[in-house]
C-alpha cells in the first residue's frame, strides 16, 4: 500500500532540485545580511519537526561559524512579554505552515524589538511570512500527509545552503548541487531489516550526535506519529547517564552513525549496547562492517543527515503499514498545530 507520506518523501529529490533553482538569490541576500551584521547570537523559533530542523541548523551554524544559536521558548515572548534584548540579532522561524499563532506573534514581537527576522516556511503568503523582514520559501509544494517529510528535508537543505553562503563555503555549496541525486540513492537503500525488527516494537531509543542528533529527534517523533511507538531520542553522550538504566535484553535501539567526529563514539556505544543484550539497529555508511542499515554519503559530510532521514522516511512509511496503521492519518493529530 502506497501512502501520501511515502509519495511525498520520495518527491524530496525533485523538491530540492526546485529549491536550488528558485531559492538561491534569497539565500545569497540573507547570507550577505548576516555577514554584514556580524551577529553575536542567532535565535531559532520552531516546534515539532521544524524544531528538529532548527537543531540541525543550530549545530551546523555553531560548527562552521562559531556563532552561538539558542532555541527560544516562545512563551517567554508571547505569555510573559519579556523585554528580549535582541536588537541586530537574527531570529529565524522554521515552519511548514507558518500559521501557529505563538510562532507568528513571537517573530512579530522580536522584529518590533529590533531583531533581524527571517522566516523559513513552506506555505507562501502565510501569516509568518507577513511577520518577518526576510522570507526563505522552502519550495516543497503542498504536503498532504500529516507527517512532514519533504518539507523537513527541504528545511535541512535550505539551512545548509544558508550557512554555506554565509561562510562562502564552496565545498558545501557544491555538495548541495548534487544533493537531489544523492537523495534518490538514499531512497533506494534497503532498510527492510528495520521494518521486521520493529514490527511489534512498543518502545525504543533513537540515538545520534552532532547534526545527527536532529535526525534522531525527527525519527523518534515519526515513530510516535505514524507507528504509535514510544520512541525517545538521545545524544550518545547523554544516553550513558540516566537512560542507559532502561536498556535490558532485546531493548531496541536505532543508532545513526553518520560520518564525522562523533561517529567513533556512536560505534562504540553500539558495541557496548550489544554486549548488554540490546537489539541494536546500527545505521552507518557501507565502510562500517558491523552496520545493520546502510547510510548513503553526500558529497560533504554535513549533508549526510539529510540522506539518513530520507532512507528512514521510506522505512517508517512501510513500518506503519506493517503495524496495521495509516501513516497519513496519525491519531489525534492534524497538519497544522495552533499553539498559543
Amino acid at each position: 500500500m502506497n501512502s501520501k507520506m511515502l509519495d511525498e518523501a520520495l518527491a524530496s529529490a525533485e523538491v530540492i532540485q526546485r529549491q536550488l533553482d528558485v531559492l538561491e538569490p534569497r539565500l545569497i541576500e540573507v547570507a550577505e545580511r548576516l555577514r554584514q551584521s556580524e551577529p553575536k547570537v542567532v535565535l531559532s523559533v520552531a516546534r515539532g519537526s521544524s524544531d528538529h530542523a532548527a537543531s540541525y541548523f543550530a549545530y551546523l551554524t555553531m560548527q562552521l561559524t562559531g556563532v552561538p544559536v539558542a532555541s527560544l521558548p516562545m512563551s517567554v515572548v508571547t505569555l510573559h512579554d519579556s523585554p528580549m534584548q535582541v536588537r541586530g540579532q537574527p531570529a529565524i522561524a522554521f515552519s511548514q505552515s507558518g500559521e501557529s499563532p505563538d510562532l507568528v506573534d513571537s517573530l512579530r514581537k522580536l522584529r518590533e524589538r529590533g531583531a533581524l527576522s527571517i522566516a523559513m516556511v513552506n506555505v507562501e503568503g502565510s501569516p509568518l511570512e507577513q511577520a518577518c523582514e526576510y522570507v526563505l520559501p522552502l519550495s516543497a509544494g503542498p504536503e498532504l500527509s500529516v507527517a512532514a517529510t519533504k518539507s523537513f528535508i527541504a528545511t535541512l537543505s535550505a539551512s545548509a545552503r544558508l550557512v554555506a553562503h554565509w561562510q562562502q563555503d564552496d565545498s558545501l555549496l557544491q555538495a548541495g548541487r548534487t544533493l537531489p541525486q544523492r537523495l534518490q540513492e538514499a531512497a533506494r537503500q534497503d532498510w527492510s531489516a528495520a521494518t521486521e525488527t520493529l514490527r511489534d516494537c512498543q518502545r525504543l531509543m533513537v540515538i545520534g550526535r552532532g547534526t545527527g542528533f536532529a535526525i534522531a529527534q525527527e525519527a523518534a517523533l515519526k515513530f510516535k506519529e505514524t507507528s504509535a511507538i514510544q520512541a525517545e531520542a538521545f545524544s550518545s553522550a547523554e544516553v550513558r547517564h540516566g537512560p542507559m538504566a532502561l536498556v535490558d535484553d532485546h531493548y531496541p535501539l536505532l543508532i545513526f552513525a553518520t560520518r564525522g567526529a562523533e561517529q567513533a563514539g556512536l560505534l562504540q556505544l553500539a558495541s557496548d549496547m550489544r554486549q548488554r543484550g540490546a537489539k541494536v539497529l546500527l545505521a552507518a555508511p557501507d565502510d562500517i562492517a558491523e552496520r545493520d542499515l546502510t547510510l548513503s554519503c553526500a558529497d560533504h559530510p554535513a549533508l549526510d543527515p539529510i540522506l539518513a532521514i530520507q532512507s528512514f522516511y521510506v522505512m517508517a512509511a512501510a513500518l506503519a503499514v506493517a503495524r496495521g496503521l495509516d501513516p497519513d492519518q496519525p491519531r489525534h493529530l492534524s497538519k497544522v498545530t495552533r499553539t498559543r
